[in-house]
């Protein structure tokens, strides 16, 4: 055990066995090569180690990367590397760690390693997004039930429904946006805690890096965990909005609502009844948010109480994170592929669209519009209507129209033609073309927008993608 050797003994495997992170160091290998690589770079650059010193490090960094199994025990990967490096380049190898610490190391790694994760995940949730986009495109003015209280409430269109999806998850990706541009800040210079008497250069191994700048207070950089708990916390709104979606999904396509068919691929079957066909893929979603849930829950009871600065216990956090990234993109994966597959019965959502007196609303308000009576009183005339169980003929209308506020609404200038437009679903949709409502031609304005919006954000994840990654790549051809 190479960091044991100076102040401590031996150790018991089962004390190693506890305190070692090398299963989640599964996520943060290449990070922590990339990492020593740039701070190679910069010692060498700052005269810190020789060419011929750097070569032979270099040189054992590259066999690790071409093969990790050659790493042997450590009570992390940071160990493990470093002794794999010592074994190959002597005793210059110990060099590699001049003027830094593990705890400024294994931040770093972290921040670098979900950075990574991160600029996947934008790609997966903006193809999610934009498959619900383009599937309101296609239904933008086909009929569905809304629901209120999950009872019939207004007709509205299907393309409307989908773009109010489509927002949410745009909202979840301006808040990992947001929460990448504080990850992607480099800890790497701030040592144990207290930075170091070594002449390095924060700034070259942040560049070399492809960070976009430093978290400055040496204290702060190794000790806040604020980034992952942030991303945690984007990372479980997102999946409450996904699981919403795969809730819609399960109950549309029982047999009860029939608004919808899962591909078989996104469906499984019964163990003992042969007629089945399960949403188990949705269902998944929906469990797993709570798993991720829980790691956010887990991190933050983790990081409650700890004093500054670093603190073992920072190391349960991590298996957290990596757990919640690893659910959060393959759901996003899931529900994309479920969603590009749907079949709706788009006959069986319009015939539903003006169940159980749906239209009462319109019927109100053109109450309003053409009689001029007060919207309450409108309000009142329609419930007693809806009391009665069925759709109103003039007659019937004229009849509450009395019994409630002594007017007869046919005396006002309101017509049978009119009374039958205002309980056409269509005809509730049309008129409803506000900004954000949805009327066909305002749901194909929305598209239009959230096209646009889409480009620009997948436009910035390229960007961001551009420079970590080619960062990377020069780092690692470097001579």
């Amino acid at each position: 055990m190479l960091l044991r050797k100076g102040r401590l003994g031996g150790i018991d495997s089962d004390v190693l066995e506890f305190i070692s992170s090398r299963e989640a160091d599964a996520w943060i290998t290449q990070a922590d090569l990339d990492v020593d690589r740039a701070h190679l770079v910069m010692l060498q650059e700052q005269g810190l180690i020789g060419p011929q010193e750097r070569g032979l490090i270099w040189q054992a960094i590259s066999e690790i990367e071409a093969d990790p199994n050659l790493l042997g025990e450590g009570e992390d990967v940071h160990e493990a590397i470093e002794a794999y490096v010592i074994a190959r380049a002597g005793p210059s190898g110990g060099r590699m760690h001049t003027g830094r610490s593990r705890n400024d190391e294994v931040a770093t790694c972290i921040r670098l390693a979900l950075r990574g994760q991160m600029l996947g995940l934008f790609d997966e949730l903006l193809s999610l997004e934009s498959t619900l986009v383009e599937l309101a495109a296609r239904h933008a003015a086909d009929l569905v039930p809304g629901f209120t209280h999950l009872q019939h409430a207004q007709p509205t269109t299907l393309g409307h429904h989908l773009l109010a999806h489509a927002d949410a998850l745009h909202r979840d990706c301006q808040r990992l946006e947001d929460a990448y541009s504080r990850i992607n800040r480099s800890p790497l210079g701030a040592a144990a805690f207290a930075s170091t008497g070594f002449p390095i250069d924060r700034d070259r191994t942040a560049e070399l890096l492809g960070f976009d700048g430093l978290v400055e207070n040496s204290m702060d950089a190794v000790s806040s965990r604020d980034f992952l708990l942030e991303t945690l916390c984007a990372l479980s709104i997102m999946m409450v909005n996904l699981s919403r979606m795969a809730e819609e999904v399960i109950l549309w396509s029982t047999q009860e609502f029939g608004y919808l068919e899962i591909d078989d691929l996104f469906a499984s079957t019964s163990s003992i009844m042969p007629q089945k066909k399960n949403p188990d893929t949705a269902e998944l979603v929906r469990g797993k948010t709570g798993s991720v849930i829980g790691c956010l829950v887990s991190a933050l009871a983790t990081a409650k109480a700890l004093p500054m600065s670093y603190n073992r216990d920072l190391q349960e956090i991590t298996p957290n994170l990596w757990r919640a990234v690893s659910i959060a993109r393959s759901a996003l994966r899931i529900m994309d592929g479920c969603y590009q597959s749907l079949r709706f019965s788009l006959a069986r959502l319009e015939e539903s669209a003006g169940a159980g007196f749906s239209t009462a609303t319109e019927l109100a308000d053109s109450l309003v519009r053409v009689t001029g009576i007060p919207f309450r009183t409108a309000h009142q005339i329609v419930g007693r209507l809806a009391a009665a169980g069925q759709a109103p003929n003039p007659d019937d209308l004229d009849r509450a129209g009395q019994e409630v506020a002594k007017v007869k609404p046919s005396q006002m200038g309101y017509s049978a033609d009119m009374l039958r437009h205002a309980l056409d679903p269509h005809g509730n949709v049309a008129v409803r073309n506000r900004p954000g409502g949805p009327a066909p031609s305002e749901v194909r304005r929305m598209v239009r927008r959230r096209r646009s919006l889409i480009r620009q954000a997948q436009k910035r994840s390229d960007q961001r993608r551009e420079k970590a990654e080619g960062a990377l790549q020069r780092l690692r051809k470097t001579a």
